[in-house]
């Protein structure tokens, strides 16, 4: 049972990073949707790295670190972290949802690999709000921030994925929803409380804050498309995070 459960964390690890841990994971559509139980944990482990770079370079220029250039470093890590599979999904999801075409045709419009209009501007406004939020949080306040931050957006995935309707018949995204697992939200959710708990107020209140951004967006989407689809996951993830930052920049 434990290798089972650690085969399934690793799998989700593996999807969620571009971190190289194991080569023969035994992977198959159940594990895969099995690891969404774990994806908050593996958020955390994103946060302790971005939240490392941050406190690293306090330590090393104190407060007067060259904050633009920090807050640059940090979305570039993130990025390269992730492997930008979010961003993706945020830029597929703009160009089908803002097209205001039919529900089919936005659907295959967010299946075209080609990034349009509406994916390009929306991903520079998300990029250039995400960058001053960076930069308008105190800074004693940032690598909290940063831990939190990851944590919150991979919470607010299992939710789409588990209390809203998937709307493709096929896909990564299809395999997520069929096969998280009863309890899947419930074990999340308490690993979530449990990494924010030691935290604080602020933790939570951003936590709040990326959980309503979450219903918002599930819900829009659902006008737009009818259900959810992974690059929706994606973008929800994106948008959390950026709602999680705006708490901890509300609170200065």
């Amino acid at each position: 049972m434990l290798n089972n459960l650690l085969n399934d964390f690793l799998t989700g690890f593996q999807f969620l990073t571009r971190i190289y841990i194991k080569s023969n994971l035994s992977w198959s559509p159940e594990s895969f949707g099995r690891s969404v139980k774990f994806f908050p944990l593996i958020g955390g482990i994103i946060g302790l790295i971005l939240a490392g770079i941050a406190y690293g370079a306090q330590r090393v220029f104190g407060y007067d670190v060259p904050v633009h250039l920090l807050a640059a470093a940090l979305i570039l890590c993130e990025v390269m972290i992730t492997g930008g599979l979010h961003c993706d999904g945020f830029m597929d999801t703009a160009d089908g949802v803002f097209s205001g075409r039919s529900r089919e045709r936005m659907l295959e419009i967010m299946k075209d690999s080609r990034v349009g209009a509406f994916g390009a501007i929306s991903f520079c406004l998300l990029v250039l709000f995400k960058y001053s939020l960076l930069l308008d949080i105190a800074a004693d306040k940032l690598p909290l921030a940063l831990l939190v931050m990851p944590v919150i957006g991979r919470m607010a995935s299992v939710i789409a994925i588990t209390r809203f309707p998937y709307v493709r018949q096929e896909g990564l995204g299809k395999n997520l929803f069929l096969h998280s697992g009863k309890g899947t939200l419930s074990i999340a959710a308490f690993f979530t409380v449990a990494v924010l708990v030691p935290l604080g107020n602020t933790a939570f209140a951003a936590l709040a804050a990326g959980l309503l951004c979450t219903v918002v967006v599930a819900r829009y989407v659902m006008n737009k498309l009818g259900g959810m689809t992974g690059d929706v996951y994606g973008a929800i993830i994106e948008l959390a995070e950026v709602s999680a930052l705006l708490a901890f920049c509300l609170q200065r």
